[in-house]
């Protein structure tokens, strides 16, 4: 079954079931998203993605609102780039969005977002992500919570989206909510297993590879100097496929297509980890 639809005038036709999110790009329309990804479910919790549709009085989430027979959507309307430009500018005002995916830097400037306008203020307690120091408790993985916008996707790859070891949830409310393990406790005291799922789904560089966390701190990560190389994770028969990231023949970062049929972007921490025996031979002349 098939449904037609109007976006931004033109008529098209989708199949049943798909989201307005998923319409809009096969029509070639740029809809941002931060909280959406390919492997996991929609959560609705950055509402950057919203659209206009008539009839609704309000704007509609486009990751999880499925198409129907005769809708009209706007997706660029002044209404809806005022939204979006808003939650960009609460965002880029309470964290530091400056590690960010190139895509959410990109809406930034699209929409003209000015986090300065929605700032607290020196006389103001900061929120509870600006306020929280980096965590560095072990040699994989570093966690920046001054860089998390609660996007909910590291706890769904955590979660039964993928990982299924529920080590981290959101603690707190408002301003106070942050990304934490039960009880706060040390990360290597806690349910995690490492899979690393979670630095695969951050789009905000809160969740990194300590070796790009390093990287960084020396003012040494070039990622026009970095190639990527697609590959199969050599550990086991399953046959996830690795994306492995190199800068100076060093392997910095691992992450695994999310369209693949066998990992979906998923790795475990082999996979994920496991690549220091990776070294390249010093060249030597005879």
């Amino acid at each position: 079954m098939t449904a037609t639809i109007k976006i931004n005038g033109e008529e098209c036709s989708v199949s049943e079931g798909t989201t307005l999110l998923s319409a809009c790009r096969e029509q070639g329309i740029d809809i941002p998203t931060i909280c959406n990804a390919e492997n996991l479910s929609p959560v609705n919790t950055c509402r950057v993605c919203v659209v206009e549709m008539e009839g609704s009085r309000t704007l509609v989430p486009s990751c999880s609102r499925q198409a129907a027979e005769g809708m009209v959507i706007a997706t660029h309307s002044d209404r809806v780039r005022r939204s979006r430009r808003m939650v960009l500018e609460l965002l880029a005002s309470s964290v530091d969005l400056s590690r960010s995916e190139a895509d959410l830097l990109g809406w930034i400037d699209e929409y003209e977002a000015d986090s300065s306008r929605h700032s607290s203020g020196d006389n103001l307690d900061p929120p509870a992500t600006v306020a929280q120091p980096v965590k560095l408790q072990d040699s994989l993985y570093v966690r920046d919570y001054s860089r998390c916008v609660l996007c909910y996707k590291c706890v769904q790859a955590c979660g039964e989206e993928a990982q299924n070891t529920f080590a981290i949830s959101v603690a707190d409310r408002g301003f106070a909510a942050t990304i934490s393990t039960e009880f706060d406790t040390a990360l290597p005291d806690s349910a995690c297993v490492y899979c690393g799922n979670c630095i695969g789904v951050c789009p905000t560089g809160a969740l990194i590879f300590t070796t790009e966390f390093e990287l960084r701190e020396a003012g040494e990560w070039n990622e026009e100097q970095q190639k990527v190389t697609r590959t199969v994770c050599p550990y086991c028969g399953v046959g996830c496929n690795l994306e492995l990231r190199t800068q100076d023949e060093t392997i910095v970062r691992v992450t695994s297509p999310s369209d693949h049929e066998v990992s979906h972007g998923h790795l475990c921490i082999k996979g994920r980890f496991g690549t220091g025996f990776v070294k390249t031979e010093p060249d030597t002349e005879s």
